[in-house]
């Protein structure tokens, strides 16, 4: 049977060490670095654990660099893990320039299924991405 996108994520986030098997995130904070790349940084968002309705684990995922003395998103990602579904749904997207922000579930009870479609396609390229550039062989955690 065809594993469904959202089966097919949780698989990566296992790939890249940011989930373990059971969907239990090893730390709440830390961040990839390979060379030539921008450092993969994740951070625990508990407040949004049960946003889409169902119980799950929330987490952001970003890229930043700096201008003018900011740290701006290239991109940020906040997505739910559902360890006992082996799914993660995105949540959000939000990037600095030009500035974007994206949410799937504005409001309880409610929710866009067309943006639903393309965050999680888009979390799908994210993903194969920073798999093929070498995140998730090296994660240091420290506190921000």
């Amino acid at each position: 049977m065809r594993k469904t996108i959202y089966e097919t994520n949780y698989d990566r986030l296992i790939k890249l060490g940011v989930i373990a098997k059971d969907g239990a995130m090893p730390k709440s904070y830390s961040k990839s670095h390979t060379n030539g790349f921008m450092d993969l940084v994740l951070e625990r968002v508990e407040h949004m654990d049960g946003v889409s309705g169902n119980a799950g684990i929330a987490f952001s995922m970003a890229h930043y660099f700096r201008q003018n003395g900011d740290l701006c998103k290239d991109p940020e990602m906040v997505v739910i893990v559902y360890p006992t579904l082996q799914m993660v749904e995105a949540l959000t997207f939000e990037q600095s320039l030009p500035p974007i922000y994206q949410v799937v579930f504005p409001e309880p009870g409610k929710f866009y299924p067309q943006l639903r479609k393309e965050l999680n396609g888009f979390l799908r390229l994210w993903l194969n991405n920073l798999i093929d550039q070498g995140h998730g062989n090296n994660w240091v955690e420290n506190n921000p």
